[in-house]
């Protein structure tokens, strides 16, 4: 059999959940149809899920259909768990993206294309709700290819085998259109082959669409069989290498650590041992909440192992690599109320749930004598409270949630480090420059090797990404910059591996202080793409609201009957969006809607405001510190960050 591992996605309440039960139902993997809002839908098993309605967590079941074998992941729709469904993207070999016929392309469904389009995950489409929807397919498929993809086309007729022949001419022109080859071919042969077609849905050049109500059963045999006749198997690598990826970190309630990975090449049993030295003593595949152990996993398959530690999502085992760094990432900042509670098992309960999820980034903080975690937004804390109480038997409340910030630069400059207490030495030199937008930090060396060993080099490589570097005006995380390593300076006699991890991570605070005094720091705060939808009579105070928030909008392209409901769309700093759901409510007497979904970040609107605020000292950051230390007269002595191009030792690119 065809087996291949598909994803379902989908925005929260388009049916995504539904449609799994109908897939698994109308190919006789379930006797009974489940439903979301009665608690009793076969991936939706958790108890929270059943009593929020909603996906949390994503589930895998298996389904057969003819020849086709299917895993099928089901991912959360809600946008404050957008991070576990992007979890599971590295792992797909297909999705299904699921879209409610209503509300049509709405902008977390952007946020979604967008990052199948980042993992090259190829797609089908399933319209939901059809009954549901005075819109016809036609007008659909029109706001699909405007809004997705020219090449989002209706399979329908073509997986029947029913289509007339003006229909089918049709179609195959209108396929073969997307690649330059297949429409030379075409207009040759008049046809394009189901190979032809496999090959650009595989290569994202087609999305086939389906249409249906999942609830009542129409059009699920039809996407099966459109799942069955245009997908391709995955192919393995020549290489018999074991290699896995793990996409889920999880734990049942017998306590037990569950990694779930997709095997890549090669195969993988019980007892064989990983590259850190862990055995694999069992392997489980699990439907639902039913595990079935394992005798062997092959490439292509789904498997959990557990009892592995250390294990994380995106992590490459063996000959894979690891997944590509998660785009979504939380934009507020909580601490968590501690009260009496005792404070180890408050944060031992804390990181087992940021095992699972890493984006929550549990932070104790010994000085304050306290924990801070990183959410997405309201629903998520919810979730995150309603877990603590149900596992842990803690009852946890969480002040306001704060802005996440994070500095980049806007210029390249030279830091330099220099550490030299008595019998150490270390003077490294690192070009900082900025890098584009959303790639985070990144390392390099263009230092020669008769200026630094391979092994020295190595260390500050290895140092630049041991720690979180932040930034020198609020102290934020630091971002979108390029750091590489120019030159530097070691002993044959003292030095030792710390004192370049010292001179290292001073360089790097040294060049940003002097790009502070040039005015190249830069603020950035999360901001949020946002759907808005309103009265008519209620457009001028959302327009003048959405200016107040340093905002930007666009207004709909077609003048709206004064009885319908306006939908404005544009982008707008978090922190001032954070709290505006309720001020629409309100002024529209609980008929508005607003949806919000991360855009990345961007220059903060009121630096100067937030730079105040925060009262950061850069220099009063000891464990920070952009200061260094020399050596004279047999003891070790400090030098401010200023100071330090003139007394380098290894001569310094820019001074003047």
């Amino acid at each position: 059999m065809k087996h291949i591992v598909t994803g379902i996605v989908a925005h929260v309440d388009a049916g995504k959940t539904t449609l799994s039960e109908g897939l698994l139902f109308q190919s006789g993997g379930l006797r009974k149809m489940g439903r979301v809002d009665t608690g009793d839908a076969f991936l939706d098993p958790e108890k929270l899920e059943k009593q929020r309605g909603i996906t949390i967590f994503s589930h895998q079941a298996e389904l057969s259909w003819h020849d086709l074998s299917l895993t099928l992941l089901d991912t959360p729709g809600h946008v404050d768990f957008a991070a576990q469904t992007e979890q599971v993207l590295s792992v797909l070999d297909y999705a299904i993206l699921v879209i409610e016929a209503a509300a049509g392309v709405q902008a977390y469904t952007l946020t979604l294309w967008r990052l199948l389009k980042r993992y090259h995950v190829p797609v089908f489409i399933f319209v939901n709700k059809m009954d549901q929807s005075l819109q016809q397919q036609t007008e659909i498929m029109g706001q699909l290819q405007e809004k997705l993809a020219e090449g989002c086309l209706d399979f329908t007729q073509v997986t029947q085998g029913d289509p007339a022949k003006e229909e089918l001419e049709a179609f195959y022109e209108s396929a073969a259109m997307q690649n330059d080859t297949v429409l030379a071919d075409f207009l040759e042969n008049e046809r394009v082959t189901d190979a032809q077609l496999q090959a650009m849905i595989q290569d994202r050049e087609l999305f086939p669409c389906f249409f249906g109500s999942a609830l009542k059963m129409q059009g699920i045999e039809t996407l099966l069989q459109g799942l069955a006749r245009w997908t391709l198997a995955a192919q393995a690598p020549d290489n018999e290498d074991f290699g896995a990826r793990v996409f889920k970190i999880s734990h049942n309630e017998k306590g037990e650590r569950l990694s779930w990975l997709r095997l890549t090449s090669g195969r993988l049993q019980p007892k064989d041992v990983l590259a850190d030295g862990q055995k694999v003593n069992q392997l489980r595949q699990y439907n639902g909440l039913k595990a079935a152990p394992l005798d062997q996993a092959l490439a292509g398959e789904v498997c959990v192992i557990p009892g592995l530690t250390g294990t994380y999502p995106g992590q490459g085992l063996g000959a894979c690599a690891d997944a590509l760094s998660p785009v979504l990432a939380p934009v507020l900042n909580y601490r968590v109320e501690i009260g009496d509670l005792d404070v180890q098992v408050v944060l031992q309960a804390l990181q087992q749930l940021e095992d699972e999820d890493p984006q929550l980034h549990v932070v104790w903080s010994e000085f304050l004598q306290e924990i801070r975690v990183q959410l997405m937004g309201q629903i998520q804390l919810e979730i995150l409270q309603a877990l603590l109480e149900q596992r842990f038997g803690l009852s946890l409340t969480f002040s306001q949630g704060s802005i996440l910030y994070k500095e980049t630069i806007k210029g390249p400059v030279e830091g330099v480090g220099h550490f030299e207490p008595l019998r150490h030495y270390a003077e490294v030199h690192l070009k900082l420059e900025p890098a584009p937008v959303g790639s985070g930090l990144s390392f390099a060396s263009e230092c020669p090797l008769e200026v630094l060993s391979n092994n020295w080099q190595n260390q500050v490589l290895g140092n630049l990404q041991a720690k979180e570097h932040l930034g020198v005006l609020i102290g934020a995380p630091l971002t979108d910059v390029k750091i590489t390593l120019v030159g530097g300076k070691a002993s044959n006699v003292h030095t030792v591996g710390g004192d370049f991890r010292q001179a290292t991570w001073r360089a790097v605070r040294q060049g940003l202080m002097e790009l502070k005094v040039q005015k190249q720091c830069e603020v950035l705060e999360p901001w949020y793409q946002f759907t808005l939808t309103v009265g008519q009579k209620q457009v001028g105070r959302a327009l003048t609201d959405i200016e107040r928030m340093h905002g930007e909008f666009q207004l709909p392209e077609e003048k709206q009957a004064a009885t319908e409901q306006v939908v404005l769309t544009g982008t707008a700093p978090v922190a001032q969006m954070q709290n505006y759901q309720a001020k629409v409510r309100a002024y529209t007497h609980g008929q508005g809607q607003l949806e919000c979904v991360f855009a990345g970040y961007r220059a903060c609107h009121d630096q100067a405001a937030v730079v105040a605020q925060k009262n950061y000292s850069a220099v009063a950051d000891l464990d920070n510190t952009p200061d260094s230390v020399f050596c004279a007269h047999g003891a070790g002595y400090p030098v401010a960050w200023d100071q330090v191009p003139k007394m380098a030792h290894y001569p310094y690119q820019n001074k003047e």
